[in-house]
C-alpha cells in the first residue's frame, strides 16, 4: 500500500491574523450576534468579520467576495471553517438588511463601547466632521421609484470630491482619542454640514453617556460650518472649538488687532514628526482677545502660522502679479484709443480710474496730440494745428499700504471658543491649539473611507442596504484606529520607535506602515497542522510585541490560542522576564545578550527573577543562558520560541 501524503494548502495570509486578533479583543463577532437576530446557516457577525477582512485586505467590500474567500483560510481568519459559497451575494444582501433592520448605530455603538472598555479612549474631546461619498446609478428619489421612505436620500450636492456630475451622500462622523471613530450615519447627498451639526447636537449628550461621558466633561470640536445663530443657540452650556469663518467681519478684524498690537505669545512647534529639509517644522503664536456673535461674548484665539504664512505669501504674490497682468492689459488697450473730443477723452480717464483692483492704483492723465497739415514746416513761423486728438498716458503703482496689511495678516485664522482659562476643564491658548488640530485625524479617516485601495466606489442599489455598509465601513475603521493607537501607546510607553520607511525609525507608526510589512506572510497547512512559510523576520517581530498580539495568530485558530494559553499558563513573573527580554533585544536588534545583572536592575526594588522561573524558560526552551563576550557574567537571550511568547504575553500588563 503505497503513502498517502496529507493535503497541503498555502495561504497569503498578510497581516489579516492580526486584524482577526483585535475583532477578538472587542469581541466583535459576539456582540453583533447578540444584537442582530437571525436563522441563517452562517451567523451574521462572521459575515460582517469576513466584510472586515476583505475591506483591510486591499481590495473592494461586496465584490466577489465568495471569490476572496475561496483563497483563504477561514477557519484560520474567522474561527471556524467557512466555506466560501456562505459569502455569496444574496447572504450578504440579507446580513445587510438585518444590520438595517436592526440599527445600524446600536451595533456599531455596541462595538465602539466594548473597544472603549478594553482600550480605555480619551473621551476629553470629540471630533465631528462629513465627507461626501459619490455613487454610481440612477438613484431616483422614493416618490419616483414608488418605495417607501428611505433613511437618506441620494441627490446631487456639493461635492467634496469635486465630482458635481455624480449623485452622492453625506456621512458624518464623531472621534476621540484623536481619531478612533464611536459615532457614525449617513445623510442627505445635499444636506449641509450646519444642518447635519445641529441634529447631533441634540442628542449628542446622551449618546456620550453610554461610553460614561458626563455632561460638561468634554470638548466639541467641529470646523467653521459650526458658527451659526442656530448651532451656538443648540450648544448651550457645551464647550465647543471651531474655526470663525473668514466671511465673518468680525474675524478680519480680530486678525487686524492682533496683527496692530503685535502682542503674540509663542506656540512654538506642535507637530510630533521630526522636520525634514522640504518639510520644514511649523511654528505658532498665539494673540487672545474677544468677540460678540449673536449677543453672546466668546472667546477668540488669533494664530499665526508659519507654514500658512508661506503658503498665503505665495498665494498673495501670484494674485499680486495676476493683478497687475490683467491691468496691464486693460490700460495698455485704453492707451492705444485715440479721441478726437476732449470731453471724450476725460470721460474714459475717469471710467478707467474707477477700474477695481485690490493691489494696484492707475493714474490716468489726458495728453493732447496735435495733428499738424502737409507740406515742409516753415522756419520763420510756427507749424499750423489742423486739429488735436487726445491719448490717455497711464501709470501702474502699486497699493503699498493694502499689500503691506496683508502680507502681516497672511497666515492668520481665529479660532472661536468657549473653554475658560481657569477651572478643570481650562485651556490655554497652546492647548485650544493642539485639541483643534486633532481634527486632520477625523479628515484623515476620510481618506480611509474613500481611498480607492481600501474602498472602491459604492455601488449597491439600496440605501438601507448602503448604510449597512457604512457600519460595516466602520468597524473596519474601528480596527484599523485601534492597532495604530496600540503601536503608538507602545512606542511611547517604552521610547523605543519602530522600522517604518525607508529603513528609517518612526515614533509615529501608522497602520498602513504595519500593513506593509507583512505583505508576504505566507502560511502552508499540512492536514490540520499550520506553519509559516518562512520564520517572521525581526521587524515582524517588533511590530507584533507593539501591538500586543501573539505569532501564534498566524498558525493557530482562535479557539486553539486559547486551548494552548490554558495548557502553558506563565507566572508574573515569567511573563514581565519575557517582555523584558524581548524589548531588550528588540533595543540592540539582537545583537548584544541582555546581562543578568541588567534584568536585576530593571526590576523594581532591585530583585531578581527567581532561579525556579529561570530554570522554567529554560526547560520549555524559550531562552538560552551563556556567557558575556568578555567576562564571566551570565547573558540572557531568547530563542524564536521564546520571542513568540514574548509576542504573545505583551499585551498583559499584570
Amino acid at each position: 500500500m503505497g503513502l498517502v501524503l496529507p493535503p497541503i494548502e498555502a495561504y497569503q495570509v498578510q497581516h489579516l491574523p492580526i486584524v482577526k486578533a483585535y475583532a477578538d479583543k472587542i469581541g466583535l463577532v459576539e456582540a453583533i450576534n447578540q444584537l442582530v437576530p437571525t436563522e441563517m446557516a452562517i451567523d451574521p457577525g462572521t459575515i460582517v468579520l469576513g466584510m472586515i477582512l476583505d475591506t483591510l485586505s486591499g481590495r473592494s467590500p461586496l465584490y466577489r467576495l465568495e471569490e476572496f474567500f475561496t483563497h483563504q483560510d477561514t477557519a484560520l481568519l474567522l474561527g471556524k471553517a467557512v466555506p466560501p459559497g456562505a459569502f455569496q451575494d444574496d447572504t450578504v444582501g440579507r446580513v445587510l438588511e438585518r444590520l438595517y433592520a436592526t440599527g445600524t448605530m446600536k451595533v456599531f455603538t455596541a462595538c465602539a463601547v466594548r473597544a472603549d472598555r478594553v482600550f480605555g479612549f480619551d473621551k476629553r474631546s470629540v471630533h465631528f466632521d462629513t465627507t461626501s461619498i459619490t455613487v454610481y446609478g440612477d438613484y431616483r428619489p422614493p416618490e419616483e421609484a414608488k418605495e417607501p421612505e428611505v433613511p437618506f436620500r441620494i441627490t446631487y450636492g456639493y461635492s467634496k470630491d469635486k465630482r458635481p456630475d455624480l449623485k452622492q451622500f453625506v456621512f458624518a462622523t464623531l472621534c476621540v482619542d484623536r481619531a478612533v471613530p464611536i459615532w457614525g450615519t449617513p445623510e442627505d447627498g445635499n444636506a449641509s454640514d450646519k444642518t447635519v451639526n445641529n441634529t447631533l447636537l441634540s442628542t449628542i449628550a446622551t449618546f456620550l453617556g453610554k461610553h460614561g461621558v458626563a455632561p460638561g466633561a468634554y470638548i466639541y470640536v467641529a470646523d467653521a460650518a459650526l458658527v451659526t445663530a442656530e448651532n451656538l443657540a443648540a450648544l448651550g452650556d457645551t464647550l465647543f472649538i471651531t474655526r470663525l469663518p473668514a466671511t465673518y467681519n468680525e474675524c478680519g478684524r480680530l486678525i487686524a488687532a492682533a496683527v496692530a498690537h503685535n502682542a503674540w505669545e509663542d506656540v512654538g512647534v506642535l507637530a510630533q514628526t521630526k522636520p525634514t529639509k522640504h518639510r520644514p517644522a511649523t511654528s505658532y503664536k498665539a494673540s487672545e482677545g474677544e468677540v460678540t456673535l449673536y449677543g453672546t461674548v466668546y472667546r477668540a484665539v488669533v494664530i499665526h502660522s508659519s507654514a500658512q504664512d508661506k503658503r498665503r505669501q505665495q498665494r498673495l504674490a501670484r494674485d499680486i502679479q495676476a493683478s497687475y497682468s490683467t491691468m496691464q492689459t486693460t490700460v495698455r488697450t485704453a492707451e492705444q484709443q485715440e479721441y478726437f473730443c476732449r470731453a471724450d477723452a476725460d470721460a474714459a480717464a475717469a471710467q478707467l480710474r474707477a477700474v477695481h483692483t485690490p493691489y494696484h492704483l492707475v493714474d490716468v492723465t489726458v495728453e493732447e496730440q496735435p495733428v499738424y497739415g502737409r507740406g515742409r514746416p516753415s522756419s520763420h513761423t510756427a507749424r499750423p494745428v489742423q486739429a488735436m486728438r487726445y491719448r490717455l498716458k497711464t501709470t501702474i503703482s502699486p497699493h503699498t499700504e493694502r499689500i503691506g496689511r496683508m502680507e502681516a495678516e497672511a497666515g492668520c485664522f481665529v479660532l472661536l471658543t468657549n473653554v475658560p482659562t481657569a477651572g478643570n476643564l481650562a485651556h490655554s491658548a497652546r492647548e485650544i491649539l493642539t485639541v483643534y488640530k486633532e481634527q486632520h485625524g477625523t479628515e484623515q479617516n476620510y481618506g480611509f473611507l474613500k481611498d480607492p485601495v481600501i474602498v472602491n466606489s459604492l455601488f449597491l442599489k439600496k440605501p438601507e442596504r448602503i448604510e449597512a455598509l457604512g457600519v460595516v465601513l466602520l468597524l473596519a475603521l474601528l480596527l484599523w484606529r485601534l492597532m495604530e493607537r496600540q503601536m503608538r501607546a507602545h512606542v511611547a510607553r517604552t521610547g523605543m520607535p519602530l522600522p517604518g520607511w525607508d529603513k528609517k525609525t518612526t515614533e509615529r507608526p501608522t497602520a498602513f506602515m504595519m500593513m506593509t510589512k507583512f505583505a508576504g506572510v505566507l502560511v502552508c497547512q499540512v492536514g490540520p497542522q499550520r506553519r509559516l512559510a518562512r520564520p517572521l523576520s525581526a521587524v515582524q517581530q517588533q511590530y507584533l510585541v507593539a501591538l500586543g498580539v501573539s505569532a501564534t495568530c498566524f498558525t493557530l485558530p482562535a479557539g486553539e490560542q486559547r486551548t494552548r494559553m490554558a495548557a502553558t499558563r506563565l507566572s508574573p513573573l515569567q511573563k514581565r522576564v519575557l517582555r523584558w527580554l524581548a524589548t531588550d533585544a528588540q533595543r540592540t536588534k539582537g545583537v548584544v545578550a541582555s546581562s543578568r545583572q541588567a534584568l536585576v536592575c530593571a526590576r523594581k526594588g532591585g530583585k531578581g527573577p527567581s532561579r525556579d522561573g529561570r530554570r522554567t524558560l529554560a526547560t520549555r526552551g524559550w531562552r538560552v543562558m551563556g556567557r558575556l563576550a568578555g567576562g564571566n557574567a551570565e547573558a540572557l537571550r531568547l530563542t524564536p520560541e521564546g520571542q513568540k511568547w514574548a509576542c504573545q504575553c505583551a499585551g498583559s500588563y499584570d
